[in-house]
């Protein structure tokens, strides 16, 4: 029989720890040995940049998406795969045992070659509030990187790159989390009825007119950030993970996870107000996309896109638009099976485009798929440059072939 502790009792205990989520944690040099792949077993897809001196950094999470989530970073500087990761961000236990998290997190290398590291800290899996952070290594090709002291920007999770603007203006989504997300404690490893503890807690309620997904702006490299409009998804709204495109007449264009798919929103005024989502023309699994410009002018999506059954996520595909997507067309398929996620990636300066994303997750491992923008609009390997599926970090069960 489950544990049923007095939620009220409980509510009070999160309060009295609240303040230490504020605290900063630091990114590790020093990681154990059990987070490593090969002995944690577990990859989650978290982000992935490169450098100006051509070194690739991937972020990925650790030891399962729940209270117990770490990040982790590793790089490569000859395309191998990442064995082992040279740093982890994990903010530890709360006085009475309750683990903060890092369960959100990417890599974003800045127009100037600075690597930023945006983060979010949060007591147990969501506790309401959450905690976007920031860390800058401003030598991302050394030997011995170095991360900054991490800062503290906002609240809620920023999963996806920031956008620059025309003008220089960087616009960074975050989303915070709505009510019926709160979760602490995995009910498994406690056995605790989870069902007590719901949205109708009295946990910060200041933030309940900010929930959904809220940009943050700056105007001076990073430095500094404001906090703009947000845009509340009435259609099943979930984690949100929202990213922004710049159309050609300066609107913005954000795209938006829902629990059943995707929405869609605008803003014509950089992002301080946003029309009420509206759901997109294609069914979708409910699951992390990638939308970027891209050095032509086109636009880049990559989403889970399985026609017959729409809510797997399978079917990892690359679209292209070049009406500021207003359509999709081609679709490069990168990866048929099921339980594929979480796209993230960048472009090379010869226009080649790197894709990562998740397999499994337990016993996965995370991919790499590399191809162009015409083999987009192809729906094939029409440059010659097309490499799927390729290993960036695998888990031990992965490697061997067991998963």
């Amino acid at each position: 029989m489950p544990r049923n502790p007095d939620w009220r009792l409980y509510e009070a205990y999160i309060r009295s720890v609240a303040p230490l989520a504020l605290q900063p944690t630091r990114i590790d040099p020093e990681v154990p040995l059990n987070y490593h792949p090969e002995v944690d077993d577990y990859c989650m897809s978290s982000g992935m940049a490169r450098t100006p001196g051509g070194r690739r950094w991937v972020a990925w999470f650790g030891n399962g998406d729940n209270s117990q989530t770490v990040l982790l970073l590793g790089w490569s500087d000859d395309g191998d795969p990442i064995t082992e990761p040279r740093f982890i961000i994990d903010p530890g236990f709360l006085p009475g045992g309750l683990h903060m998290s890092a369960v959100v997190g990417n890599l974003w290398c800045a127009p100037d070659g600075r690597l930023f590291c945006f983060f979010m800290q949060s007591i147990g899996h969501f506790d309401g509030r959450g905690g976007t952070w920031q860390s800058v290594c401003e030598n991302p090709d050394a030997d011995e990187p170095r991360w900054s002291a991490p800062q503290r920007i906002w609240h809620g999770a920023a999963l996806n790159k920031p956008t620059v603007l025309r003008d220089g203006t960087w616009l960074l989504p975050v989303a915070l989390w709505w009510r019926h997300m709160f979760r602490f404690e995995e009910g498994k490893a406690r056995n605790i009825d989870l069902g007590g503890f719901n949205a109708d807690n009295g946990l910060f309620t200041e933030l309940d007119d900010r929930r959904g997904s809220t940009v943050l702006a700056s105007r001076d490299g990073g430095r500094s950030w404001e906090l703009r409009g947000t845009a509340v998804n009435p259609h099943k709204p979930y984690f949100d993970e929202p990213m922004i495109l710049e159309r050609g007449d300066g609107s913005l264009l954000m795209y938006i996870r829902a629990g059943d798919g995707m929405v869609a929103s605008e803003s014509h005024d950089q992002g301080w107000t946003w029309t009420t989502p509206q759901r997109l023309p294609w069914q979708c699994a409910s699951a992390r996309f990638m939308l970027m410009r891209l050095r032509s002018g086109a636009a880049l999506l990559v989403r889970n896109a399985n026609t017959q059954e729409p809510s797997v996520r399978s079917h990892m595909t690359a679209l292209l638009s070049r009406d500021d997507g207003a359509s999709w067309q081609g679709g490069l398929l990168l990866d048929e099976r099921e339980r594929i996620s979480y796209p993230d990636g960048y472009q090379e300066d010869d226009g080649l485009i790197r894709v990562q994303y998740d397999r499994l997750r337990e016993s996965g491992e995370i991919l790499m798929a590399s191809f162009t923008e015409e083999d987009v609009l192809a729906g094939h390997d029409v440059s010659g440059r097309v490499v799927l599926r390729q290993p960036l970090v695998q888990s031990r069960s992965a490697r061997l072939g067991l998963s």
